[in-house]
């Protein structure tokens, strides 16, 4: 199965849900919905219709991040030094327990760890990335690790085996290093303001495995228009 859609809604959500089998959820990465909120979310979308969601920033970005910004929650002087950067402490274990608590009134089965360039693959780093996804209770969610800036593919493949995490990919950029399932979050090949071609959509589409599920998910200024063009070339 081929599963299309976008990283956000990019337009009203009646809208979205008519046309759309699938959206990943952006507001849990910089601050989570209340329950009732996503609640309704899930019971305003149609049968059959999917959630997925990105992990919360206090768990992959330090206070530093200009992410921060959007952040409601407030922090005290100790939590700003404890979060971010997989570390395992209180804040971030509530975190993922907040994280884990918005997929399940969803009903999502996926969850997005984006890393920021600036967590570089250090011992250090690499030791608190092992200690986080060995301990968190992941409740049956399939974790996907989007790592950004230098993280060697060896490193990455080795990991993620390791760790039971799917590698995000992009195939006409970056395609992932693990077997199995696809999910691809498309940024743009020029950046956010990047149109698809109708080439770069029929190259997605030759890209699609057979027999696997693949997920195509746009993340783009135009991503609303590129998803309903890529739908119409996947049938």
């Amino acid at each position: 199965m081929i599963y299309v859609g976008c990283c956000g809604f990019p337009v009203k959500h009646a809208t979205y849900y008519a046309a759309m089998g699938v959206v990943e959820v952006q507001k849990t990465f910089y601050q989570p919905p209340r329950t009732a909120t996503a609640a309704r979310w899930r019971d305003e979308a149609p049968e059959g219709f999917e959630f997925t969601l990105k992990a919360w920033q206090l768990i992959t970005h330090t206070a530093r991040s200009p992410t921060y910004r959007r952040l409601s929650e407030s922090l005290s002087e100790k939590e700003r030094r404890q979060v971010g950067g997989f570390r395992w402490s209180d804040p971030v274990r509530r975190a993922w327990d907040r994280t884990r608590e918005i997929a399940r009134l969803l009903d999502a089965g996926k969850v997005v760890f984006q890393f920021p360039a600036s967590f570089r693959p250090t011992g250090k780093n690499v030791d608190r990335l092992r200690t986080f996804f060995q301990r968190i209770d992941r409740a049956g969610l399939v974790c996907i690790w989007e790592p950004r800036g230098a993280w060697d593919r060896d490193v990455v493949r080795a990991l993620c085996d390791e760790l039971d995490l799917v590698h995000f990919g992009d195939p006409l950029t970056a395609a992932p290093v693990t077997p199995g399932l696809r999910y691809w979050r498309l940024h743009g090949t020029t950046g956010y303001r990047h149109r698809y071609t109708d080439t770069e959509l029929d190259a997605l589409l030759a890209a699609c495995p057979k027999t696997l599920d693949a997920y195509v998910l746009f993340n783009n200024m135009t991503m609303f228009e590129d998803a309903k063009r890529f739908l119409q070339k996947a049938g």
